[in-house]
């Protein structure tokens, strides 16, 4: 009983009596002078008769304070100017999160409850039995806090889900500083060299400067970064994949801002295409799910695979005698071959509906000018480097310039190749991580297409492979279902007050989704399995510059680069003229 006496010396309240007690909530009567806020972890004891000392610990997930002795909603003037008696009292409910040991009986009223800190709140958040600690971010109390890493590797658990509104949940910020975690805060240990990233970006140029110091990054931000444990620097490795710039022959990267590091052009040759059966990817919307044309996509992804012969060194490709080396003129090749009574059975079975057929080349057509700069026959291939996770710890695609529908393409294509790579290796070791955002519209609750089955591959069999997903989406309802509920941890930014109402919420409490709709950008609400209540995190100011404003000095290049400036220019065809001079 000395022990538990003894709480009272720093402590803050007492169990309160006139709320019924639980195993599982109670109420605390805060002491004169005395406060607790939101998210506080608190721990309170009691003696049980032949079982010895129970220590009770949880979080505050609510707090109020009232006038004792009024009776009237005007009683509140009175007692203000001292006319009436009464007094100000202030409580906090405690949602209890560890019992110890698991004798589950309600805190006694009228025990002493105080500030759980160091190993009390490492037990009381289960931290004491994590053994690789992922610091997700700082707490109220100004201490850090972390998943458990084997809910994330798939150990126990993997993939994470981000949702919020955007532009205000840092979403996509969050993302990169839990990868910046992963890769700097020891949890992997030596395989952390080996691990990889694979990072879309979908909104301007803010992810291709991950490699640059953010020189809007203050010491009191840096001071959190040491707080967590982590290096307040920049991604030490990245490689960036761009689109070709439109209309340029040489394929040179559409990047602007970014003046160092290490920059790709991203296409895809008319061979690659044919060979590994892309077609599909080029039809992968909600339009086309609905469509009638689903299987002529097979039919003719097959047939292209089966006939299509390499021509020469740029990725051209031969059909039945017809050279092909650009996208519009594929197209135009099974416009042709279609539209023609004789031919079409060459491609399709003869019962397929002319109207079919029909739509399926209207999409085809529609499909030249968004993805003819991607899919190309007419490159030089030397010193190409092909969109993988190999060139870098962390890879860039940026999608950002790219319409809706080559956007689909690329990571329709590129998330097939990380999956089929992996397969291949035949180990989950090292890691690939993927950061996706606009999750609702790649793998959309209604429907079906190719992004979509891949991705729940990713949600469903990532784990054994070594994929782990960190996908982040304005409304997580609209994301299917399968994928979501895959997610060891679950992530809350700023909500639309609509939407944290749905039950993809539910691992948020009332209370949390109350807060939810007041969240300022930089903070977020952390479920994870180990943890029964939310954690309420806020995470430093991005070490790594995220618009070309904030670069700072750019990365050197460890690779040589090309004193020839049209080193990458196309070799000239034996038809050309000769120059005029």
């Amino acid at each position: 009983m000395a022990d538990i006496d003894s709480m009272e010396q720093g402590g803050v309240g007492r169990v309160l009596g006139t709320q019924p007690a639980s195993p599982l909530t109670f109420w605390t009567a805060l002491l004169p002078d005395k406060w607790l806020q939101l998210d506080d972890v608190v721990v309170t004891r009691r003696e049980v008769p032949g079982r010895g000392e129970v220590t009770t610990s949880g979080v505050v997930t609510q707090v109020q304070a009232r006038h004792e002795g009024a009776s009237f909603e005007s009683d509140v003037h009175l007692i203000a100017e001292g006319a009436l008696p009464g007094e100000v009292v202030e409580s906090a409910e405690v949602t209890v999160t560890r019992v110890e040991p698991e004798v589950f009986v309600p805190p006694t009223p009228g025990a002493s409850v105080r500030r759980a800190d160091g190993k009390e709140r490492d037990v009381a958040l289960y931290f004491d039995s994590m053994e690789r600690r992922l610091p997700i971010g700082i707490g109220r109390d100004g201490l850090p806090l972390y998943a458990n890493f084997d809910f994330v590797d798939g150990t126990k658990g993997a993939h994470v889900s981000i949702s919020g509104i955007s532009g205000v949940a840092t979403k996509t910020s969050y993302a990169l500083f839990l990868l910046h975690s992963v890769f700097t805060s020891k949890v992997l240990g030596a395989k952390a060299v080996n691990t990889k990233a694979l990072v879309y970006c979908v909104k301007g140029e803010d992810l291709l400067y991950l490699d640059y110091p953010n020189t809007m990054l203050t010491s009191e931000a840096a001071a959190k970064y040491a707080d967590l444990g982590l290096p307040a620097e920049p991604f030490r490795s990245v490689h960036v994949f761009a689109p070709p710039r439109p209309g340029d022959p040489a394929g040179t990267p559409n990047v602007s801002g970014r003046a160092g590091g290490a920059v790709s052009a991203m296409f895809w040759t008319l061979q690659e295409f044919c060979r590994d059966e892309l077609l599909p990817f080029c039809f992968a919307d909600a339009e086309d799910d609905r469509a009638q044309y689903t299987l002529l996509i097979g039919q003719v992804a097959a047939r292209l695979r089966r006939d299509a012969a390499s021509v020469g060194d740029s990725g051209a490709v031969s059909i039945d005698g017809t050279i092909v080396r650009d996208w519009a003129a594929l197209v135009d090749l099974l416009d042709t071959e279609l539209t023609d009574d004789v031919a079409r059975v060459n491609w399709v079975p003869a019962s397929t509906a002319l109207g079919s057929v029909n739509a399926f080349l209207r999409r085809l057509h529609s499909s030249v000018r968004p993805l003819g700069p991607l899919i190309r026959g007419d490159l030089d291939l030397r010193g190409r480097t092909q969109v993988t996770t190999s060139e870098a710890q962390v890879t860039v695609v940026d999608l950002h310039a790219l319409p809706d529908r080559a956007q689909r393409f690329v990571v329709g294509t590129t998330l097939r190749r990380e999956l089929s790579s992996k397969e291949a290796s035949g180990s989950a070791d090292p890691l690939t991580f993927i950061v996706l955002d606009e999750l609702n519209k790649y793998a959309p609750r209604e429907g079906s297409h190719p992004i979509k089955e891949i991705l729940l591959d990713v949600a469903e069999r990532g784990r054994s492979l070594g994929v782990i997903l960190i996908g982040a989406q304005q409304t997580a309802s609209e994301v299917e279902r399968r994928i979501v509920s895959n997610c060891a941890l679950r992530v809350a930014g700023r909500l639309d007050s609509a939407e944290a109402g749905r039950p993809e919420y539910g691992f948020l409490p009332t209370a949390f989704r109350q807060r939810a709709v007041l969240a300022k950008p930089g903070s977020m609400f952390v479920s994870q399995p180990d943890i029964p209540v939310p954690l309420s995190v806020e995470f430093p100011f991005p070490a790594w510059a995220t618009r070309v404003a904030e670069a700072g000095e750019p990365p050197s290049v460890g690779r040589a680069v090309s004193a020839d400036p049209f080193a990458r220019v196309a070799a000239p065809s034996p038809d050309d003229e000769p120059a005029p001079f």
